[in-house]
């Protein structure tokens, strides 16, 4: 077992972060130490209130403060310009402070040419004992980041010395930690997942949506798919339809998971790096604008990103009490 840092650092306190950082303070021992930030303040707040012994977090100002007071820092932020803010900010992004030996893990779903370009500044940031940077993004949504089940894809290759490292602190966050090859490549895995999964969910609604206007009630077409080819983990577990996965977010009006303009981002990230691969994508144009036109639906926008079948138009059996929507 490798020995842990006796100094975290976690910047980006949002929807996957927030949960993340607390599983990870929950995980390491109670002597270490956790520096912490967001450009949200009350989110550092609500974070210090959240975790079990406060007086080990140290809320920071900014991204610098973070890596003055970390020897690993894990970062999880929105999209690549945020990253690069993190990180290069000339005054007060991580690499504006002493990075010597200083091991830095990158969680966003990104373009892996912004995260080969930041792993470059890294590396150049300090020579005599230079820090390491890491892709690894995450899948499992807001609800595996609560439950700690997340499976990270980390640009490493398996013998990589630093592999034993990355897998014992990713493993206080999640439950599958796959090394993908070099660096960028755990972000290759990840876009090349969510650009399958998306249209999984999409052809999932689709096709409950054509059974039940044929007449099928949809939990007995949703067994069906299960035991037939056209089974899958979205069929089985967060169903597009609600009720027939009743502890899915699918069956709470599609609030929190996996937001439906995140979904519309990472396709078209899948779908820019597939271009620069010269990968044949025949299926992307009407999974994009499928996702594209749901995240502009007052009715879908904000909610998980199986709402593509309220897009759709499909009939959504009652489930409880459901909140009025504006």
């Amino acid at each position: 077992m490798s020995v842990l840092p006796g100094r975290f650092g976690f910047i980006g306190l949002g929807a996957m972060g927030f949960p993340m950082a607390v599983q990870l303070c929950r995980k390491l021992p109670s002597t270490t130490s956790v520096a912490v930030f967001d450009i949200n303040k009350a989110a550092i707040e609500n974070f210090v209130g959240k975790v079990d012994n406060p007086t080990r977090i140290y809320a920071a100002q900014d991204a610098k403060d973070v890596a003055e007071h970390a020897d690993c820092i894990i970062t999880i932020v929105p999209e690549g310009s945020h990253v690069k803010v993190v990180y290069l900010t000339s005054e007060t992004g991580l690499l504006a402070a002493d990075t010597a030996g200083k091991l830095f893990i990158d969680s966003s779903t990104i373009d892996p040419g912004t995260s080969l370009e930041v792993g470059k500044a890294v590396s150049a940031s300090q020579s005599t004992h230079p820090p390491s940077f890491y892709d690894a993004p995450v899948s499992g949504g807001t609800a595996g980041a609560e439950k700690g089940i997340l499976t990270f894809m980390v640009g490493a290759a398996p013998d990589d010395p630093k592999f034993p490292l990355l897998k014992e602190i990713l493993l206080c966050m999640g439950t599958s930690v796959n090394p993908c090859g070099g660096p960028s490549l755990g972000l290759a895995a990840k876009l090349s997942n969510n650009y399958l999964s998306g249209l999984i969910a999409l052809a999932t609604a689709e096709a409950m949506n054509l059974g039940m206007r044929c007449g099928l009630d949809p939990k007995v077409l949703s067994n069906c798919f299960a035991s037939s080819s056209g089974g899958s983990w979205v069929n089985s577990t967060v169903n597009p339809v609600p009720g027939v996965s009743p502890d899915a977010v699918t069956s709470k009006n599609y609030e929190g998971g996996f937001k439906v303009q995140l979904m519309k981002k990472d396709m078209t990230l899948a779908i820019e790096a597939a271009k620069q691969v010269g990968a044949k994508l025949v299926l992307a144009g009407s999974g994009l604008a499928a996702y594209a036109a749901a995240s502009e639906d007052p009715q879908c926008r904000d909610r998980d990103s199986r709402v593509v079948y309220r897009w759709l138009g499909g009939h959504e059996p009652p489930v409880g009490k459901r909140e009025e929507e504006a």
